[in-house]
């Protein structure tokens, strides 16, 4: 019963992550009428902070549902074998089936939105821009949550900025999009979501980059474990 609610909140969750997306958009370029460089980003970064925050809580407060298949897919590692099956081929698709469905209301409802984030550079460019902003915001959502895990507000508002700076970033390349399954929503909308440069771009480059990332957290982590011993060590020889 938890695991399907979980699926559930998932689904639910991914397809919100969609609308709120889709709404910045209309607050920002239709409402406000702002489209000028840099008060657009700014905006946006404003706006995705405010929202940002929002489904932090959500996360918390359903107790751990998600709308980025890459969140989940970081602790499918140490979740054991069922766990991981479980992450893979349920909760991922249920998060690409809410922002499907999210994407195509939409189409219906706010037409004026456009077709989301495409690909505007080469296939391997493309890849290498989304692995890395993939990359760093894995590194940077690992050390808050290391260093201070029971902080809320400080952990989010850190990571909400970085996430907003990364996608102005790549926004012009890419769309900065850092989420498979919001791309993939998009991409199933125009009819390219099984192309070899969507699965590049949009999945293999940023699920890569996320092990990476854990890979080098992880490595990271120990080394200055391993060198705080022999620091000790070396100030009690010393006195």
């Amino acid at each position: 019963m938890a695991m399907a609610g979980l699926i559930l909140l998932d689904m639910a969750l991914s397809f919100m992550w969609v609308w709120a997306g889709a709404l910045s958009k209309l607050l920002i370029y239709d409402y406000l009428g702002v489209h000028h460089y840099p008060d657009a980003d700014v905006l946006k970064i404003v706006v995705a902070v405010t929202y940002m925050f929002f489904f932090a809580w959500l996360t918390d407060y359903t107790g751990g549902a998600s709308y980025n298949p890459l969140t989940v897919f970081s602790s499918a590692f140490s979740s054991g074998v069922k766990g991981f099956f479980f992450v893979v081929f349920v909760r991922i698709p249920s998060q690409v089936l809410g922002s499907i469905i999210g994407v195509m209301l939409i189409k219906r409802v706010c037409p004026q939105v456009g077709h989301g984030p495409r690909l505007n550079v080469g296939m391997h460019h493309g890849a290498l821009t989304e692995g890395l902003l993939t990359f760093f915001i894995v590194l940077v959502s690992l050390g808050l949550k290391k260093k201070d895990p029971n902080s809320f507000f400080m952990k989010t508002w850190i990571s909400s900025v970085c996430k907003g700076a990364l996608h102005i970033l790549g926004s012009d390349l890419t769309g900065g999009i850092m989420n498979p399954a919001s791309a993939f929503g998009w991409a199933f909308a125009r009819g390219d979501h099984i192309t070899p440069e969507h699965l590049l771009v949009y999945w293999v480059a940023p699920i890569h980059a996320a092990i990476l990332g854990m890979w080098t957290f992880r490595l990271l982590t120990e080394t200055s474990k391993n060198k705080e011993p022999r620091d000790e060590l070396k100030k009690a020889k010393s006195e």
